[in-house]
């Protein structure tokens, strides 16, 4: 055989191998086109969602507020007497004790009454001292028959007048003293001076406000809540711990349990106060320093779904759950409580129902799913 002859034998082959295999790759495009032909009016393949399954928890309800440190005792002192403020000693901020004198008020005019009911006083003392002699006189004079009774029930009458002036006087003296007294304020407990309300010259009445005392030892944490805060409260339950914290700096720590909540609210913010009185507070905790409290409500068994899993039914919240056919369907709910990234159901679902949270706004009623992320995969 000639070399021409066998090139062109070679040829020959190779055609025939590229035509079987052109053959054999249209023979799979039309089968494939076939079969997916055959599939697209039957059975559609399933849409994968995530799901979870229900499990009711107890649920801890954390509440958190932001308030101030308030002194649990203060009281407004003032003068028990009017008169002209001529010394206040205590500043704002000083630390007083017990009977230290805060301010005085000019006492001349107590003094001189003072002085005019010791006069009083002298000069009742020197009636009775007098009608005491009178009588014993005139007592012996009837025991020997020299004088009538009446003489002497009147000289009685004149002793016993004198003697009741003198008490009067012994009264109006220790009134006069007591009021030369008022003069000066004093400080009713150990404290700290948070407020003053009287300038030395001033003319102040009785009662006004001049210092006002705090004792620092007992702190309060005070907050104004409101009043959706205590629709799911707990009743007849003991009242939870409050863990306090400063604002400026939440390391520093305190627990606190609430001893007074307002029976009414407050007329202008509608919010109640709530007194949460803090045990060793610690010296950070100024009066007026602004604080957060947290208290752990437990509640009862709850489910929790993400806020993914939340559709819309007739303008109505509803979840779609996965059936046992793997089939969706909507079903309605109810919503307890909204949260950042969470929702909180109240009924509508039960133990095992498996949920769709991602995915949800693709589904239709009865559409075949396959789940991942929960049971039933």
């Amino acid at each position: 055989m000639t070399a021409a002859s066998n090139s062109r034998l070679k040829r020959g082959v190779v055609g025939v191998w590229l035509a079987a295999l052109a053959c054999a790759a249209a023979v799979t495009w039309y089968a494939a086109k076939g079969e997916a032909a055959s599939a697209r009016p039957g059975a559609p393949e399933a849409k994968l969602v995530k799901a979870v399954t229900v499990k009711p928890a107890p649920q801890v309800d954390s509440r958190t507020a932001i308030g101030e440190i308030r002194p649990r005792l203060e009281s407004d002192l003032g003068f028990r007497v009017s008169g002209k403020l001529v010394e206040r000693l205590a500043e704002i901020g000083a630390t007083v004790k017990k009977g230290e004198v805060l301010a005085r008020i000019e006492d001349q005019d107590y003094r001189n009454r003072l002085a005019s009911a010791e006069a009083d006083v002298a000069a009742a003392q020197a009636v009775i001292v007098e009608a005491s002699a009178a009588e014993a006189r005139i007592g012996a004079l009837l025991a020997k028959g020299f004088t009538t009774r009446a003489n002497y029930d009147a000289t009685l009458k004149n002793l016993r007048s004198a003697q009741a002036k003198l008490k009067s006087a012994n009264i109006a003296f220790e009134m006069a003293r007591d009021q030369l007294g008022y003069a000066e304020l004093h400080a009713e407990f150990d404290g700290i001076v948070t407020a003053t309300g009287a300038e030395a010259g001033q003319s102040v009445n009785v009662g006004q406000m001049v210092v006002r005392v705090a004792d620092p030892q007992s702190r309060d944490a005070v907050f104004s809540i409101a009043e959706a805060a205590f629709a799911n409260a707990p009743h007849g339950k003991r009242l939870p711990q409050v863990t306090v914290s400063l604002l400026s700096n939440p390391a520093i720590t305190a627990v606190g349990s609430i001893r007074e909540i307002a029976p009414m609210a407050d007329a202008a913010t509608r919010t109640f106060q709530v007194k949460v009185a803090i045990e060793n507070a610690p010296d950070e905790m100024r009066f007026g320093a602004s604080v957060a409290g947290r208290a752990d409500i437990g509640g009862t068994s709850v489910i929790v779904l993400p806020g993914s899993a939340l559709f819309d039914k007739d303008g109505k919240p509803a979840v779609w759950v996965v059936s046992a056919s793997s089939a969706v369907e909507l079903k309605p709910v109810s919503v307890a409580r909204y949260e950042t990234d969470r929702i909180v159901i109240s009924e509508g679902l039960v133990q095992g129902d498996l949920v769709v949270t991602a995915g949800v706004n693709r589904l239709r009623e009865h559409e075949k799913v396959r789940t991942v992320g929960g049971e039933g995969k």
